[in-house]
């Protein structure tokens, strides 16, 4: 079993730790060459400059979903040479009246060199079986829609 880890930290800064007087911005280190800046949503005083939990959530679905798709189209031996998604994360109140993620929205686009195509129905199909693959898919519990256009 595969035990995977960040390192997370923050400081107070200038701020002083009272409500509203503080940043939550923070450095997350996923290997030595690969950190980004953590902080809130902008909706919650966070920086647009920076990565907020909702949108790492939505990187980490689709970036899981990608690769889930792309092992099953090789396996098909699909001459597929790019994918793109636009993926969108929804906050909102859960069924239990929290604050969660409650919906989680991917839009993939893919091309295949030459004349090769599927019908709509066979990319639904792969679509849907990627995502039933997906480890970061099978650890959330609210909503994730694939939408194939």
């Amino acid at each position: 079993m595969s035990k995977i880890s960040i390192n997370l930290s923050w400081k107070i800064g200038e701020g002083k730790m009272s409500p509203g007087n503080y940043s939550n911005e923070h450095e997350i280190v996923f290997t030595p060459n690969v950190k980004i800046v953590g902080d809130s949503a902008p909706d919650w005083y966070g920086s647009e400059l920076n990565t907020n939990p909702e949108q790492a959530l939505a990187a980490s679905l689709s970036s899981c979903h990608m690769m889930t798709f792309l092992a099953l189209a090789a396996k098909m031996k699909w001459p597929l040479i790019s994918y793109k998604d636009n993926a969108f994360a929804t906050l909102g109140k859960n069924s239990k009246g929290k604050m969660s993620v409650v919906k989680l929205e991917l839009n993939p686009k893919v091309k295949f060199s030459g004349e090769f195509s599927v019908n709509d129905n066979e990319m639904k199909k792969i679509q849907d079986r990627a995502h039933r693959y997906c480890f970061i898919a099978n650890s959330l519990s609210e909503e994730v829609k694939v939408l194939v256009n």
